[in-house]
């Protein structure tokens, strides 16, 4: 669901006349939403000023298509702002921009994230350009049109606020992975992501791009049962938007940092159905499966599951066995002959 859209043109008017946060609101309010945080509408006010400006520029035509906060598909997040169009070969393609009034941010020891005063207080979160690459990668896993018609999305982040002088907290060799495939773009960069932009969109759609984002048919996503050997190969299927990378990277964090130690730890994660929990117990027994570590459930359907698909490929039916247990095989077990265990539905044991 995308709350406003239009063409670059009527874009910059609703800037310039000071009504897009009014406009979103009011698009929001249509479809039953009742919006009342300020800061949110602060953030649209301040934050698209300085989308404005990037797109002020003559090179860019102003029937360009955008759009703000689209919300994706089966979750409650929604991408800041999206612009659509053609490159010279006449390629559809499309911008995916996360926005972010930061000042300043600070590196972690945690894979693709870091620690920013948000909400009240110093949070991890995951990096903006992570945030914007596990945006685009959920539309183009669910967009059937994206996909059919091979709709090239290109994510990146405009912190317009930061400042210079905590760039190296934020974009450094660490974060290069992401930052790589996902740009990063702070306070004085606004010249750098014009350009980027004008290296993919050089001419306007006629809307369809964005219209069907917003209203084609959305594909069912990846089972998780049915990626599990591309994954056990080494192949990225599953890309954690959020909380879901946040809880990952920071147990992963720790089973790293202690994995050598005689200390214990015990790691809950909450979450109601439909959270991301059983996907992020897989991506960590993927990423420890060259430890002593296993996947528990007491319900023994999700491990026939995954021991069907596994079998049909080239993994042996013991190393699928130690890889996936029940609850009730931990009876004779020696002191520490495990590194980890992923328990899955730790209430029902």
């Amino acid at each position: 669901m995308i709350v406003y859209s239009g063409n670059i043109r009527q874009f910059n008017l609703d800037v310039d006349n000071r009504v897009i946060a009014d406009r979103i609101k009011e698009e929001l309010e249509k479809i039953g939403i009742n919006h009342n945080n300020p800061s949110e509408y602060n953030a649209w006010d301040q934050s698209l000023l300085h989308m404005k400006n990037v797109l002020s520029d003559p090179d860019f035509h102003l029937d360009t298509k955008v759009a703000i906060e689209y919300k994706l598909p089966t979750t409650s997040k929604r991408v800041d702002f999206l612009i659509s169009g053609k490159d010279d070969n006449d390629l559809s393609k499309v911008i995916v921009i996360e926005l972010k009034q930061w000042e300043k941010a600070y590196k972690t020891e945690k894979e693709d994230l870091v620690e920013t005063f948000v909400g009240g207080n110093m949070r991890l979160v995951t990096h903006p350009s992570y945030q914007a690459y596990s945006y685009a990668k959920t539309i183009e896993n669910f967009s059937e049109y994206v996909q059919l018609e091979k709709i090239v999305l290109h994510p990146c982040s405009y912190l317009h606020n930061y400042q210079e002088e905590f760039r190296g907290e934020i974009d450094n060799s660490f974060y290069n992975h992401i930052v790589s495939i996902s740009p990063l773009f702070l306070k004085h960069d606004t010249l750098k992501l014009r350009e980027f932009i004008k290296k993919y969109i050089k001419k306007p759609d006629d809307g369809e791009i964005l219209y069907q984002i917003d209203h084609g048919k959305i594909r069912p996503s990846k089972a998780l049962q049915d990626t599990l050997v591309s994954m056990l190969e080494g192949n990225e299927e599953y890309y954690m938007i959020d909380e879901q990378k946040v809880v990952y990277s920071s147990i992963k964090s720790i089973i790293e940092k202690n994995i050598d130690l005689s200390g214990k730890h015990t790691i809950i994660v909450e979450g109601g159905p439909g959270t991301g929990k059983s996907v992020v117990a897989i991506n960590l027994l993927v990423n420890f499966r060259h430890l002593n570590a296993s996947y528990v459930t007491k319900n023994s359907a999700p491990r026939n599951v995954y021991f069907e698909k596994l079998r049909r490929g080239k993994y042996k039916w013991q190393y699928v066995k130690n890889l996936f247990k029940s609850s009730g095989v931990f009876v004779d077990s020696s002191t520490n002959e495990f590194d980890c265990l992923f328990v899955d539905e730790a209430h029902r044991l």
